[in-house]
């Protein structure tokens, strides 16, 4: 298909979605964005803002599944997993205990950095071109250990980090860190500082994007849920879509045929849901994080941290203050878990001098595409050749978002490929 000859349906408004819409648009497609819901309020919005090179590991790892029958019986345990009947999710499981080997954690890793060093060097340009202010800042992402233990064992996941991927840390000792961070509580047993990584504040980024997008002229389409796409033979000619809107108090449904001549599904947790009328597997599970956001505390850190052994982290924002993560495979339930933000707050505590603020502006979840392999999905769908599939970007969605915008405008456009697209592609299930 040649560059900017023809009309692309994007569907979804998340990171991934706005960064393939802009990459779209700016190569000269005509370009309509469709989302179920508001533009980028889904997995996109109260996420921790990290754009982090440094997370080249994926969760497959060795010991990963011993973890994760550990967290079957561990009532609060910061990974949850709900005991339900559900063969996908069975499936997934197996898929992800097959993957904990050594060898295809590297790999993995491999395929991960390519794209993670890819948008990284994008973010920069990208915002100063269109002149977005999201809170940009570099001043990299410290790992803070609480015991000795602790602390020695990331010695040998720093090793591998510098041995196989090029990724140095500075390592910093009890004595020196809390001169470094001095929102730190003293008597912690250190913590490692990667230096590349980067952070921002999500929903002001998803604004801005919103506002660039209109002025390229892509049309935007909200409360608008795809309900089929029809297809001629292996070609997609058409998606059904859904408008609802309240008018006078009343719900009105209007049902519309959208036409495009390709189309790119950017659906987060939600693609399964056209794995059918796609013809392929797509093994994602909704992986449910939560954050807190507050205003700055008097004692704010100045980096952003991670907590590992209480699987917490920590977003400096220029203003505002978010606690997030945990990992809860509980479907794609929408219940807001009092218990699930209470650990946030309780897994903070032993490390900072004022680990909360109020008042409290924001309590949020969303649900993380996650595979079991952990890479993302992204290329044409091998049963509908002008389908592209951009999801599955676990936990790293923001920080992979204008390298996989990039790579998709690449692929469609019959171009090659600033990064190997083979990593990605949904043949692999």
């Amino acid at each position: 298909m040649s560059a900017g000859h023809g009309h692309v349906l994007v569907v979804g408004s998340g990171v991934i979605g706005a960064a393939c819409a802009y990459y779209l648009a700016r190569d000269g497609w005509r370009v309509t964005v469709i989302d179920q819901g508001d533009f980028g309020r889904a997995c996109s919005h109260g996420n921790c803002g990290f754009v982090c090179p440094s997370h080249v590991l994926p969760l497959a790892m060795p010991g990963a599944m011993r973890s994760a029958l550990k967290a079957l019986f561990t009532p609060n345990s910061p990974l949850s997993i709900k005991l339900r009947f559900d063969p996908s999710l069975w499936a997934w499981l197996y898929r992800f205990a097959r993957r904990c080997r050594p060898g295809l954690l590297l790999e993995a890793g491999q395929a991960i950095q390519a794209l993670l060093n890819s948008s990284r060097l994008l973010y920069p340009d990208l915002l100063k071109q269109e002149a977005i202010e999201c809170e940009w800042q570099e001043r990299g992402l410290l790992f803070v250990f609480q015991t000795r233990a602790a602390m020695e064992h990331y010695a040998e996941t720093d090793k591998l980090l510098r041995d196989a991927f090029h990724l140095p840390a500075r390592r910093i000792d009890s004595d020196e860190l809390t001169q470094q961070e001095p929102a730190l509580k003293p008597g912690l047993a250190g913590g490692w500082h990667y230096p590349s990584d980067a952070h921002l504040r999500p929903d002001r980024l998803m604004s801005e994007w919103r506002r660039v997008l209109e002025r390229l002229g892509v049309t935007i389409k909200l409360h608008c849920s795809v309900d089929a796409l029809q297809t001629d033979g292996k070609h997609v000619r058409t998606a059904v879509v859904t408008t609802t809107s309240n008018s006078s108090g009343a719900v009105q449904k209007l049902r519309e045929e959208v036409r495009a001549d390709a189309f790119v599904l950017a659906t987060g947790a939600w693609t399964p849901s056209f794995a059918r009328q796609l013809a392929c597997r797509i093994p994602i599970q909704p992986g449910k994080g939560y954050s807190i956001t507050m205003p700055r505390p008097r004692h704010c850190p100045a980096v952003p941290l991670i907590f590992e052994e209480h699987r917490v982290a920590v977003t400096p924002m220029q203003s505002g203050y978010r606690l997030g993560s945990t990992m809860e495979f509980a479907g794609h339930d929408s219940t807001l878990k009092r218990r699930r933000l209470d650990l946030l707050r309780e897994g903070a505590r032993p490390y900072l001098l004022e680990p909360t603020c109020a008042p409290v502006e924001e309590e949020w979840f969303g649900w993380r595409p996650m595979t079991p392999d952990g890479l993302p999905i992204i290329g044409q769908s091998p049963a509908r050749d002008n389908v592209w599939i951009a999801a599955g970007h676990n936990m790293l969605g923001l920080s992979m978002a204008p390298a996989t915008g990039k790579l998709v405008v690449e692929l469609l456009g019959g171009r090659t490929p600033h990064v190997d697209p083979a990593p990605y592609s949904a043949r692999r299930f």
